[in-house]
């Protein structure tokens, strides 16, 4: 498979995957056909944004079978483009059995010419027992090195499993990568996402991410628009919704910031070309097909819009800011993304060095490895007078001044990225925490300067948060 990485931030990218069918830009959303019953036509899913497809092998083989085989699957949904098909793991997970096996649901995907085939894999929930999560894991793995020996033109996409068990998520992950996929998909998550248990799923991602840092990784089941920028911003590249037609037929309205119930709506908060052309007591008024097919166009075009909004972020350096506006959509979004401090080396390996700004957006900005990097960078700056001035007051002529959130900044680097790139509130507005963190990395700085002797000049809130100084300073109140 040719694999591209065209932009990268945090740990999103932007690549390309080129398929038989063409080529694949990542982040993207690939919207879930029912190839019995489309609520929309596939032909129109590249007006909405989409470049690829997912349909269900399973239910082709149920419905069309020997049809599906003459055909393939894309004249049976009458598009010439991209389709992931998925094995039947889906209904495996809902119903407990399916009536066809690995081999030969794997053998009929390569037949109908899909163009990234899934084997069938065993989706263990979340919260399973360790023996349970350890049997099927094993048991997938045995299907990935089965799907691996049958692969012939088909992209192959190895899910990764281990319920909520962090252990079992990387075993899968090594496993997988070890035996050789195209794409890596992250299976068994949608009864998180349904419960809100957006840690839980965040904590999965980057557990996944540690162990496969280069290859593509999809998110199996996330399509909402709320979770797109924090996911993409922990390495997920592609994704599939049903979400669009599913909350439609529930009379759901999706945002960037939470679902809408139809019912509760006076406004549409929403420019797209079927939003603008109505009102929400209009469409109430639709008989029910008509309405479900509003909400699944609007739905897609909320989805492929933040797609592009995240794209965007990534080619500007500003996905961090990005995902700290989206976040309080939700305070289990907070509590999910704040789990990035445990996972500090992983993004400081990958996200860019080099930016041209860096914005305040609360206390998730004290874990950007921007910050952490510029903690080390101060120790290694030589300072040849015994005597080292530091001013929280740029009125004040010093060596050196300490910031929110950076701690010391050498005058040096007053006009370099991070420091000198960084917009925050006035300080009376910021948090406290911001204060904090720049103190411990004061005290950092000082005890890797030792022999010198220092004299910090403190105004405002400052005088707050300094105490228990290192030996060699003492500070000056303004």
């Amino acid at each position: 498979m040719e694999f591209e990485i065209i932009a990268k931030d945090a740990l999103g990218r932007i690549c390309r995957l080129e398929t038989h069918h063409g080529k694949i830009e990542t982040p993207t959303v690939l919207p879930v056909i029912n190839p019995n019953i489309p609520l929309i036509a596939p032909k129109k899913m590249k007006d909405f944004g989409a470049q690829a497809l997912i349909t269900n092998a399973y239910v082709i083989y149920r419905s069309f079978k020997d049809e599906a085989i003459e055909k393939g699957v894309h004249k049976i949904l009458g598009v010439d483009m991209p389709i992931m098909t998925d094995s039947g793991s889906y209904q495996l997970m809902l119903y407990g059995d399916v009536e066809i096996g690995n081999r030969e649901i794997i053998e009929f995907q390569q037949k109908i010419g899909s163009d990234l085939i899934v084997p069938l894999d065993i989706p263990t929930p979340p919260d399973a027992e360790y023996e349970t999560a350890k049997r099927d894991l094993e048991e997938t793995i045995r299907r990935e090195r089965e799907a691996k020996e049958l692969k012939k033109d088909s992209l192959l996409v190895l899910p990764v499993q281990g319920s909520t068990i962090n252990e079992l998520r990387r075993e899968s992950a090594k496993a997988a990568r070890e035996i050789g996929g195209d794409v890596y998909a992250i299976g068994a998550i949608v009864p998180l996402m349904e419960a809100y248990r957006f840690k839980d799923l965040a904590r999965i991602v980057l557990e996944v991410k540690s162990v496969i840092q280069l290859e593509p990784i999809h998110l199996f089941g996330c399509g909402h628009p709320m979770l797109l920028a924090l996911t993409v911003a922990m390495g997920c590249d592609l994704f599939d919704s049903a979400a669009y037609a599913l909350y439609a037929k529930d009379d759901r309205y999706l945002t960037v910031y939470g679902t809408k119930k139809l019912s509760e709506l006076q406004y549409f908060p929403c420019g797209c070309p079927v939003c603008v052309k109505t009102s929400p007591e209009e469409v109430r008024e639709m008989e029910k097909n008509e309405r479900e097919v509003f909400l699944a166009e609007h739905n897609l075009y909320a989805t492929f819009e933040e797609i592009r909004v995240i794209k965007e972020a990534i080619k500007e350096n500003s996905l961090f800011e990005l995902v700290e506006k989206r976040i309080r959509a939700h305070p289990n979004l907070i509590s999910a993304w704040r789990i990035i401090k445990d996972y500090s080396e992983l993004f400081e390996r990958y996200d860019p060095w080099i930016k041209t700004k860096f914005f305040y957006c609360g206390l998730e900005t004290l874990f950007r490895p921007a910050v952490k990097r510029h903690v080390e960078a101060v120790k290694n700056v030589e300072f040849e007078k015994d005597t080292i001035v530091i001013s929280t007051d740029f009125g004040i002529l010093a060596d050196a001044y300490l910031r929110p959130v950076f701690g010391v900044v050498p005058i040096e680097l007053l006009e370099s990225y991070p420091c000198g790139h960084a917009e925050m509130p006035e300080d009376g507005v910021i948090e406290k925490e911001a204060f904090e963190v720049a103190i411990e990395n004061l005290k950092d700085f000082v005890r890797a300067k030792r022999g010198k002797r220092f004299v910090i000049h403190l105004t405002g809130r400052w005088k707050d948060f300094v105490k228990d100084l290192p030996e060699g300073c003492e500070y000056v109140l303004h």
